[in-house]
């Protein structure tokens, strides 16, 4: 299979190692957005599709469910999908108007979700990730429905100082996104992402995590990708696992935003979320084992 292996420093592409993901991503919320059961709808994931052009990444919305193959299966992302839209409505709902998306991909909730006058979004990622979704978007006319500022950065480097000088405001309230970001980090990186955001956090504020729970198991992973890499895999001999970093014992971030006095509540693994939403099918057989090792969680800071 081809890989894509890391290396310290390593940049990308929207077409290119971890930037690729993020459109493939958003191959899954385009699949989720035609679907007639859809947990959430993002009129702008085929829109980024078509602008990168990569036929991989059309393949895979064109497959639709995959038919039970778990490299074409998307409808876990859909359930994630679901999960992080409703926590930021449920953020806004409460008074939070500042919301960070780390690693924010295409990820287009600033455009696509009703949001209160007054709310700003800050997004961070590559900088060619940010400039390739502000170019797309904008040939589209596409208008945020919040205060947008996006934050050109790697997450291994100084993202609290280059937050702020955008204007971040660390007296108010703030959800964090940490939503398909933490397989590409490495331990100490995972370990210092949440040690900033309870620094940046006032009173009051929230995140939503998709966590790992214990170690990612390659071989299995690997061992399905094999399996189906013959039978109409739209991804070819893109390798994913090439862009994690597992080899790593990890601090677990509950513990640790426990410790720091935030109140943790667990939302369950992909396929415990989904038949949350009234979805029985999250993921294929085949995949149900590695579902398992994923956890969804928020958790709050208590206001003063």
């Amino acid at each position: 299979m081809a890989s894509s292996a890391r290396t310290d420093g390593d940049t990308w592409t929207i077409t290119t190692s971890v930037g690729f993901t993020a459109l493939l991503v958003a191959a899954a919320r385009a699949v989720e957005t035609e679907r007639p059961d859809a947990l959430a709808q993002d009129p702008y994931a085929r829109v980024f599709l078509e602008a990168a052009g990569d036929p991989r990444a059309v393949a895979l919305a064109d497959a639709g469910d995959g038919e039970g193959n778990p490299m074409a299966a998307t409808r876990h992302l859909g359930v994630r999908t679901r999960f992080f839209d409703d926590f930021v409505r449920d953020a806004v709902a409460a008074g939070t108007r500042q919301i960070v998306i780390l690693a924010a991909g295409l990820d287009s909730r600033a455009y696509r979700l009703d949001l209160p006058a007054g709310t700003v979004v800050y997004e961070l990622d590559q900088p060619e990730v940010l400039a390739f979704k502000e170019e797309t978007l904008d040939a589209h006319r596409a208008r945020p429905a919040a205060g947008l500022r996006h934050v050109p950065i790697d997450l291994r480097d100084d993202w609290p100082t280059a937050l702020r000088s955008t204007g971040f405001d660390g007296a108010a309230p703030t959800a964090w996104l940490v939503e398909g970001l933490l397989p590409y980090l490495p331990a100490a990186a995972q370990a210092l992402l949440f040690e900033r955001i309870v620094e940046l956090s006032a009173p009051g504020s929230r995140v939503a995590v998709e966590g790992q729970l214990g170690p990612l198991d390659l071989d299995r992973f690997r061992a399905i990708t094999e399996k189906y890499s013959q039978e109409g895999n739209p991804l070819g001999d893109f390798d994913v696992t090439s862009l994690f970093v597992a080899d790593e014992d990890r601090d677990d971030p509950v513990d640790f935003l426990t410790a720091q006095g935030w109140t943790v509540e667990r939302a369950g693994n992909p396929v415990e979320l989904g038949h949350s939403y009234g979805v029985q099918d999250t993921v294929p057989a085949d995949a149900a084992l590695m579902a398992d090792t994923i956890g969804y969680f928020t958790a709050a800071l208590p206001a003063r």
